[in-house]
């Protein structure tokens, strides 16, 4: 598997209207835009960082992922995610090595991305994203 870098940090938040504001006014991040994923019931905003991103994730159903992960844990960081070559190899290396997954096989992520994630528990905690562009 070839990781190629950290394509994004991804940070639940109540709402991204609210939360650019920080990202904007004091770090100084141009904001790219919002999409809807509309399978994983999220709303997400990128502010593009040198060769990364900060994504935030905001939910537009009470019963997606972000708002049960904000109800349980409060707003913040949510995921990591790293850029891969090659995500359909990456996953059968990662099965072949006995690692938790979350996604078997890729799904549709923002920005056309084929995504999957590993399962926490196999990673110390870190709910971690494999993103091919």
């Amino acid at each position: 598997m070839k990781l190629l870098k950290v394509d994004h940090i991804g940070i639940a938040v109540n709402s991204i209207d609210d939360a650019k504001t920080f990202w904007t006014d004091v770090l100084g991040l141009p904001f790219e835009g919002d999409e809807t994923v509309s399978d994983q019931k999220v709303r997400t905003g990128f502010f593009p960082v040198g060769e990364s991103e900060v994504e935030l994730l905001e939910s537009t159903d009470p019963d997606g992922p972000i708002a049960k992960y904000i109800e349980k844990k409060g707003q913040g960081m949510q995921h990591v995610a790293f850029r891969v070559e090659n995500i359909d190899q990456a996953l059968e290396e990662l099965k072949e090595k006995g690692v938790r997954l979350i996604d078997e096989t890729p799904r549709k992520g923002a920005g056309g991305a084929k995504i999957a994630f590993l399962h926490p528990k196999a990673t110390n905690g870190v709910l971690v994203e494999l993103c091919e562009r």
